[in-house]
């Protein structure tokens, strides 16, 4: 077979199998958003049933025969051949029943995990977390070749990263998050914003800041879930917020971060569609998105001034005093127990207490039935507050329901990311803040959209970052970035 035509073969097969998958996973937005919850274990026979076709493409020997015949015209060709055969090799480890009983009992989790939490019953779901992590440790041993199962895991959300050099950059980070926490809980601390704000008002307010982040709502749109989330690529990308009528910033900030996902996929060069380019590289790249968009422009000074004047024109005066008062309630710290609802300075911190807790629990030094003890002495420790409720500990997050061992230190990786594009966005753009002052995004996204998003999956994760900023990189721009700006805020 000619090289060309074998290369031709490949992208035709992948291409019915990357629609299949986009298939699979609007099947799990509508799980998520619309559908009835008795349909809860028919849904579960549904992705197992897809992951098993889904799963039988991805093995089949054909793939590597095409692989070995086909030759890269070009380094995009290269790019896709690359990520053809890092799919197929970790798929073909891992048995289709195997793959298939994880699809099923993960998407039947979900709908146990937000029972429990809503009923605030850890019992409840344990029987059934522990069925997952049994499953997540067959499929991580099936992977790592006698290696760290827990390294097997990372790789499927991130790339080339360990547990080791995770770790090694949380005990670099950890140092200087903790003295800054110590110091701004010290300091007195602003005013926070109080009152009741109408659903329908905060998700109109949702969608017009969406809207001013870019968001093409032709091909996307915003819907209500118990954990927000973005889902799908291409021209289908649709992200989900959820409401507290109490605290607007939930449903704002939540908008925010999943528009940012959401814009990464939707900003992909078309010319990747349907195919391994077609989306974002890594989670931790992706964060990267969801984070600067929500944190350093979203949460910066000249964009609340923005916001400032749509909430006081939408829900009238306000408790906290102009755009400076805003901000500055924006940005308020304190030691919450959500980590979705976090201020910058704790945020990693919730994040290295997960990663260490999920480590334990696929190395197997930590049994499910201790879960939730190991969880609330570590939030004590780490926090110094008494967990009240199992939805303020154990049962906040979804990712344990649905499988997503090894996702949780993407979240901090894409911070420290998103610190560097911060850095090199800041000199590549001038007058930023005048921009955003008048609500006026595009100098921001527009730098992110031809430095990162448009490239898709073309490079490695800290290739497509090393590439956007023009330097490898570390954690330094982030920490340096928090200790400015909370130093500022809390006249340190």
């Amino acid at each position: 077979m000619k090289n060309n035509q074998a290369y031709a073969e490949l992208m035709a097969y992948q291409r019915d199998t990357e629609a299949l998958g986009k298939i699979a996973e609007r099947t799990g937005w509508d799980q998520e958003t619309m559908m009835p919850q008795g349909a809860a274990d028919q849904r579960g026979i549904e992705m197992a049933a897809m992951e098993g076709v889904l799963h039988a493409r991805r093995c089949n020997p054909q793939i590597a025969q095409w692989l070995a015949d086909a030759e890269a015209a070009d380094d995009v060709a290269a790019a896709q051949l690359y990520q053809i055969d890092r799919s197929y090799k970790r798929a073909v480890k891992v048995p289709g029943d195997l793959a298939q009983e994880m699809a099923r009992v993960t998407s039947v989790a979900q709908g146990i995990w937000a029972r429990a939490r809503a009923a605030e019953k850890v019992a409840d779901f344990l029987p059934t977390l522990r069925e997952v992590i049994a499953l997540k440790r067959q499929e991580a041993a099936a992977l790592a070749d006698g290696g760290d199962l827990y390294d097997a895991l990372i790789d499927d959300y991130e790339p080339e990263a360990t547990a080791e050099s995770l770790g090694a950059m949380f005990d670099r980070m950890r140092p200087r998050l903790v003295a800054l926490r110590a110091a701004v809980l010290a300091a007195e601390a602003p005013a926070g914003l109080s009152g009741q704000f109408p659903q329908d008002a905060q998700l109109r307010l949702a969608r017009d800041v969406a809207t001013a982040f870019g968001y093409d709502f032709t091909r996307g749109r915003i819907d209500l879930a118990v954990h927000p989330f973005s889902s799908g690529g291409g021209n289908d990308s649709r992200i989900t917020t959820r409401v507290v009528e109490s605290d607007p910033f939930n449903c704002l900030y939540s908008t925010i971060h999943e528009v940012g996902h959401s814009s990464y996929e939707l900003a992909i060069d078309p010319d990747y569609g349907m195919t391994p380019l077609g989306h974002g590289v890594s989670m931790g790249v992706h964060e990267s998105q969801s984070r600067i968009y929500e944190n350093q422009i979203g949460r910066g000074r000249a964009m609340t001034g923005w916001i400032y004047d749509q909430m006081a024109a939408r829900f009238g005066p306000l408790n906290v005093d102009g755009p400076e008062a805003f901000y500055r309630a924006v940005n308020r710290v304190h030691a919450g127990f959500i980590r979705t609802e976090a201020d910058e300075v704790h945020y990693n911190l919730h994040i290295m207490m997960r990663f260490d807790l999920e480590r334990a629990l696929i190395r197997g030094d930590l049994a499910v039935d201790d879960l939730e003890a190991a969880w609330n002495d570590r939030f004590l420790a780490d926090f110094g507050q008494v967990v009240d409720k199992p939805s303020h500990g154990v049962l906040q997050d979804v990712h344990w329901s649905v499988g997503l061992f090894g996702y949780f230190p993407t979240y901090s990786l894409g911070n420290v990311y998103a610190g560097c594009l911060h850095r090199a966005m800041r000199a590549a753009v001038p007058g930023l803040d005048a921009q955003l002052a008048q609500g006026d995004t595009s100098g921001a996204v527009g730098w992110l959209r031809e430095n990162l998003q448009r490239h898709g999956g073309l490079r490695k994760p800290r290739d497509t970052i090393a590439h956007a900023c023009g330097f490898e990189p570390t954690e330094g721009p982030l920490l340096d970035y928090l200790e400015a700006k909370f130093g500022e805020l809390y006249r340190l």
